[in-house]
């Protein structure tokens, strides 16, 4: 009897100490970049200087994290292929050794990775090459593939960290086919972003039973941005709609958007969701603490902080800049070649005012490579620069940003104007007195705050006519065509040649499907000519033919032009010392 009674109590002091053991916390870190834009070094190699933000910096903070550290998951989302000539370097000079952003998140051992719309720019050939030398997955559920319907990249994936199982869920922006030619995207669906994480959610947890689920979204948060509104589908900055639509997520890290946000919400289930958005270049990294109580399999309670860390306070990470100082020399050897001479320097600050010698050189070459009748662009770097002198690979960078092909598309005289008149709205504000802004700038309160309204890369303005923009009109009553360059009059029903950028092209912005009010469908059957590489390209195989540039307005002070001038004037005067005064 004695002998059962000592089994006994031992049995039960074992299964105590058993049920004790089961119950346990378990503390996890996520960090998480965003929008690198091939930002890997602590240089500009578009302007020849040191920076205080790079991947080089964000390793410094991993790095230190991971010394206290075991549970820490390390993501990026996204958009790293394409902006500094560092990328560029290795999407299409030297195609043949492993991609350098393959190689700087295989060493610093990243667990996931997103993918972004500037991935997806750089055409099939280099992402899906870059992606595959990834040595960890990459994840995108709402792109999918025509064909069959199923993700083209991994919709999820499952990490690990101290028994506790964290399900990470990516998606894509799905407003790609809206900027990007097909031929690019070829073969993939971007799906709703709400719709996908619904069916997914409802998978990952029916097939994988996680402790905890986060999102890997490379979208904004603002899905109210440029016109779109709750209800619309497909909406390009879905990721705060999905975190309060689908309950399930513990945290959503973003992108996109390129902005700074760390906040919590309420979904539609009643539970806090933590999203976090680093911003771009690797200026700030999330980081995600989350403390999680188990007993056994079963979760008991769990706790979700945040907050975006500065990289400026780390010194570049010594072994890191060691590691890829061969690559630091090609590229800056790459960016240093002689492109041709300029007889003289050439700003984007002018072309928010009226035509500018910057923009009508991208006209110049536009007009030139297609033999279009009429030209447009718009300034895509806000503060850009280029001496007077000899012009280099990474003076290319400056005059144009992005790898756009170039179109020739067909628009009737109709839609040129109502072309027109969408970019200017979004560029102007409606002037009655002297005293007016010329530039239409976001209010916030009663106070402007000096930021523009919209988006500086839709100020498309025109070449190969003459017309002028009337500020005291209403939107859609601004522009007056007076000719065409040549002499000829305008013909609102004649059909003309248009050279146009392969953002614009596809929708970007709205100017031809808001503004012409041509339908996306018909868009791509208004293509009568693509280049086959990207717009920089025969930009800089241009200059390098022309030898010597004399930048200049293609037709003097009269080709387009803001009215009334003697209201203007000072508008002018006032608001560029707004924009540009306090900048370096």
């Amino acid at each position: 009897m004695k002998k059962h009674f000592k089994f006994f109590l031992i049995a039960t002091v074992f299964a105590l100490l058993l049920s004790c053991a089961h119950e346990r916390n378990v503390e996890i870190t996520v960090m998480h970049t965003s929008d690198i834009h091939g930002t890997f070094f602590p240089y500009d190699f578009v302007n020849g200087k040191s920076m205080n933000r790079s991947l080089s910096h964000v390793y410094s903070a991993i790095r230190q994290e991971r010394m206290s550290n075991k549970n820490l998951i390390l993501l990026d989302n996204g958009d790293i292929l394409q902006g500094q000539p560092a990328a560029y370097y290795y999407n299409f000079i030297d195609t043949a050794s492993v991609h350098l952003a393959a190689r700087i998140i295989n060493f610093m051992k990243y667990d996931a990775a997103g993918v972004g719309n500037h991935d997806i720019e750089t055409g099939h050939a280099v992402y899906d090459k870059v992606f595959a030398e990834y040595s960890c997955p990459v994840l995108a559920a709402n792109a999918v593939r025509k064909s069959d319907g199923k993700p083209y990249f991994k919709p999820y994936t499952i990490i690990k960290r101290d028994g506790i199982k964290i399900a990470v869920l990516g998606m894509i922006t799905p407003g790609i086919p809206k900027w990007l030619p097909n031929s690019i995207w070829e073969g993939i669906e971007f799906r709703d972003m709400v719709e996908t994480a619904e069916y997914w959610i409802r998978k990952i947890r029916s097939r994988e039973n996680p402790h905890l689920i986060l999102g890997l979204f490379h979208s904004g948060y603002d899905y109210e941005r440029e016109g779109e509104d709750i209800n619309t589908h497909s909406n390009e900055n879905a990721s705060l709609l999905v975190a309060q639509k689908v309950p399930g997520f513990d945290a959503v890290f973003i992108g996109h958007d390129h902005d700074r946000f760390c906040s919590k919400i309420c979904n539609v289930a009643g539970d806090s969701v933590l999203i976090i958005d680093p911003q771009n270049e690797g200026k700030l990294v999330s980081k995600v603490q989350i403390s999680i109580k188990v007993k056994g399999n079963k979760t008991i309670e769990k706790t979700v902080t945040g907050n975006l860390l500065e990289t400026g306070g780390f010194e570049p990470d010594s072994s890191f800049i060691a590691e890829f100082q061969s690559d630091f020399d090609a590229v800056k050897q790459f960016v240093s070649h002689p492109v041709g001479r300029f007889t003289k320097s050439i700003s984007t600050r002018s072309s928010f005012f009226g035509a500018s010698e910057f923009i009508d050189l991208i006209h110049r070459i536009q007009l030139d490579i297609t033999k279009a009748d009429i030209s447009f662009t718009a300034p895509l770097s806000f503060d850009a620069e280029i001496l007077e002198g000899n012009v280099y690979v990474s003076d290319m960078f400056k005059l144009y940003r992005y790898e756009n092909l170039l179109y020739t598309m067909q628009l009737t005289g109709r839609e040129v104007k109502d072309f027109l008149e969408y970019s200017y709205s979004l560029w102007t504000n409606r002037m009655q007195t002297s005293a007016d802004d010329i530039l239409l700038f976001r209010e916030t309160g009663n106070n402007r705050n000096g930021l523009l309204e919209n988006p500086y890369y839709n100020f498309d303005a025109a070449a190969g006519i003459i017309y002028t923009v009337d500020v005291t009109k209403p939107a859609g009553e601004k522009i007056t065509i007076k000719s065409m360059y040549s002499g000829d009059s305008f013909d609102f029903e004649k059909t003309y040649n248009v050279a146009i950028n392969s953002y614009r092209g596809n929708g970007g912005g709205g100017h031809l499907t808001e503004g012409a009010k041509i339908a996306k469908s018909e868009l791509s059957s208004r293509i009568v000519f693509s280049t086959s590489k990207d717009l920089r390209y025969f930009l800089m195989q241009w200059i390098e033919r022309q030898k010597q540039v004399d930048p200049a307005l293609l037709y003097g002070d009269d080709e387009w032009k803001f009215i009334p001038e003697n209201l203007v004037k000072t508008a002018i005067e006032r608001n560029y010392k707004l924009l540009f005064d306090n900048r370096k």
